[in-house]
């Protein structure tokens, strides 16, 4: 279980080129050209968890919990049979607020624009990492969407970023009543991906 000491806005974050500088030097706990992770070190956020290749799978929750290089949570183990299945060479775990909390109902009341301004440059790098340049993003945070009122504009920010990188959106499972896409945590490991309208979702759904 991962819950926040306190508020972001007390903490002396790494900007996101910071982290990404420490991330990509040799480390004694996990193997760097196997894994991307940033910050490195276990902290009060995470901008980004997942494996490295040329033509990743995106998968997109509302915020990290423990999961690290080498120690998969449940739902990251999950994302990433998904991603192979559907013949990605890698997974990029990435949320729409970064700061870590197990259960949502742990995340702080109002947005730090600070922690959002960083994670959506992490954003724009994973998008970057794509060689075929159409990066795929899996829309995955369920109804944990409606817990915070920031975390739609959150998404919205990530709409605009994505479009400059003509990126593509999908989901994978059954939407829920009101058209939230399905957490990949008990997704069968052969789902495959439905193309999704993220832009309209916002608007008739949020």
């Amino acid at each position: 279980m991962h819950i926040p000491s306190g508020s972001t806005s007390t903490l002396e974050l790494l900007s996101f080129s910071q982290a990404l500088e420490q991330a990509l030097q040799p480390s004694l706990d996990y193997d760097t050209e196997q894994w991307l992770y940033v910050p490195n070190t276990y902290q009060e956020y995470r901008y980004i968890l997942g494996t490295r290749g040329t033509h990743p799978l995106i998968c997109v929750g509302i915020n990290p919990s423990t999961a690290a290089p080498g120690d998969l949570d449940n739902t990251l183990k999950s994302v990433e049979r998904v991603a192979l299945h559907n013949g990605f060479d890698s997974f990029i775990m990435f949320n729409v607020y970064a700061q870590r909390a197990t259960d949502p109902d742990d995340m702080e009341e109002v947005c730090n624009p600070t922690l959002h301004r960083e994670n959506m440059e992490a954003f724009r790098y994973i998008l970057s990492l794509d060689q075929q340049k159409c990066p795929a993003i899996w829309a995955a945070w369920g109804t944990i969407i409606e817990k915070r009122p920031y975390l739609p504009d959150c998404v919205r920010d990530m709409i605009a970023i994505g479009e400059e990188y003509h990126a593509q959106w999908f989901t994978a499972g059954k939407r829920s009543k009101k058209g939230h896409p399905h957490h990949p945590l008990y997704l069968r490991k052969d789902s495959g991906l439905d193309s999704f309208d993220v832009s309209t979702y916002l608007q008739t759904c949020l």
